[in-house]
C-alpha cells in the first residue's frame, strides 16, 4: 500500500489543522492506522493510532482533547483533526500501516516499530 499525507501548514497558536492520509494500491480496511509526528534530533513520536474498523482509537496524553484520529475506508483515508495548536505541536506528520490486525492494544499500536508502510510526512508549523 502507498500512502500520502497532506492538510500540513503553517498556523497561529490556538489554531486548527486537519492532517489526510490517503491510500492507494490496497484497501486501508486491512490495516490499523497510527499518526506520528518529528522534530529535528528527536525520535519518531507517536501520536494516535486507530484500528482497522474504527472501533478503537488511541492518542498521547499531551493530544487527548485536542487531536482526534478518524477513518473513512469507504474514501480509503484517514484523518487527524488538531484543534488548539500549540507550539510544541510544530512536526513533520507521518501516517503509517500496520497490517498484523491480531494486535490493536495500546502498546502496540503506539510502538512505531509495529508499522509496515509509511508516508512521506507532511509539516506542521505552529507560531506562537
Amino acid at each position: 500500500v502507498q500512502l500520502q499525507a497532506f492538510g500540513g501548514g503553517v498556523v497561529q497558536a490556538g489554531g486548527s489543522l486537519r492532517l489526510s492520509c490517503a491510500a492507494s494500491g490496497r484497501t486501508l480496511i486491512s490495516y490499523n492506522m497510527g499518526w506520528f509526528r518529528q522534530t529535528p534530533g528527536k525520535e519518531r513520536e507517536f501520536v494516535a493510532a486507530i484500528t482497522w474498523s474504527g472501533g478503537t482509537s488511541y492518542s498521547l496524553d499531551s493530544v487527548k482533547g485536542r487531536f482526534t484520529i478518524s477513518r473513512d475506508n469507504a474514501k480509503n483515508t484517514i484523518y487527524l483533526r488538531m484543534n488548539s495548536l500549540k507550539p510544541d505541536d510544530t512536526a513533520v506528520y507521518y501516517c503509517a500501516a500496520d497490517q498484523d490486525l491480531s494486535r490493536s492494544s495500546y502498546f502496540y499500536l503506539a510502538n512505531r516499530d509495529r508499522y509496515d508502510y509509511w508516508g512521506q510526512g507532511t509539516e506542521v508549523t505552529v507560531s506562537s
